[in-house]
């Protein structure tokens, strides 16, 4: 008996995807909701507090799946949680693509990478916009390979960790992305108030292999934030034709013996504030991205 149920319901599943495209299919499964549930700016968390801290903003808030729908700033937009790391976020955006969503901007946490050098040093609390992202992630070099098309104009640059760590199996070279330029400066314009930081920042998959080599390597490049996300978001951005960026504020300090989050227990004040400020950056200039996308 058990056998014959299941049989019945996957012969109703398979007669029911007859009637949905492939695209629509892939939405389904991943945001658990139809491709026409989605408007066409998301704002993409990764983490659930900043996650409930947007909806909390959102008004006229609907549910479909995975997609929270609302207007924000007067201006409609579909928050969805990408969850963390490259390959999720991959995932997200890809299930996005079929949706014909024009904007993707992600708002989050980074951790912020102290200098040694006269440049005013990064804070918790800042805000950073990324302008070129090295490409640390495994999910990046995949959708490179798989789509050639794009190397002549992808930038690259000698990987920092190649000539500080005496691994074989480290790339030599680690590619760039970068955010579309045209959301890039209405953020910066908008959020001017807040004294946002333009910055480079390295995506990584190991959030647990951050050793002082690592930190050491990305100061030597002058790289101020770490993330888990926004290489692949840019560069999918560049593939599908969709503008991104992101708006990051600094929860951390990787290899400060007081904020670094595996080091030491003390939460920064401004933590909480950089995030409140980052969301706010975002809602006031949501009318002007709005005002671009076709």
């Amino acid at each position: 008996m058990f056998i014959m149920l299941n049989k019945i319901k996957l012969d109703l599943l398979n007669l029911g995807l007859k009637f949905i495209s492939i695209d629509e299919k892939i939405v389904r499964m991943f945001l658990e909701t139809k491709p026409s549930n989605t408007n066409k700016i998301v704002i993409l968390p990764a983490v659930n507090f900043v996650m409930k801290k947007i909806l909390n903003k959102l008004q006229n808030k609907s549910v479909h799946g995975r997609v929270c729908n609302g207007r924000l700033n007067g201006v409609n937009v579909s928050v969805i949680s990408s969850l963390v790391g490259s390959p999720n976020c991959a995932i997200t955006v890809e299930s996005l693509k079929r949706c014909n969503v024009k904007a993707i901007i992600r708002v989050d946490f980074c951790g912020g990478i102290e200098n040694d050098s006269d440049q005013p040093q990064i804070k918790i609390g800042d805000i950073l916009i990324p302008k070129n992202v090295y490409c640390g992630d495994g999910t990046s070099p995949s959708y490179i390979s798989n789509n050639s098309e794009i190397l002549p104009q992808m930038k690259y640059a000698s990987n920092p960790m190649s000539k500080m760590l005496d691994i074989k199996s480290i790339n030599e070279n680690v590619f760039i992305t970068q955010p579309n330029d045209e959301l890039k400066k209405i953020i910066l314009q908008e959020g001017s108030e807040y004294k946002i930081k333009e910055a480079n920042l390295w995506t990584t998959d190991a959030l647990f292999c951050e050793t002082q080599e690592f930190i050491d390597s990305l100061k030597s490049i002058n790289v101020q934030g770490v993330d888990m996300e926004s290489s692949i978001l840019f560069l999918l951005g560049n593939i599908y034709k969709i503008k991104t960026a992101s708006v990051l504020s600094v929860s951390d300090l990787p290899g400060n013996s007081k904020y670094d989050l595996f080091k030491s227990n003390e939460l920064h004040p401004n933590m909480e504030l950089g995030i409140d400020n980052a969301i706010k950056v975002v809602s006031k200039a949501l009318p002007k991205i709005n005002s671009i996308l076709n």
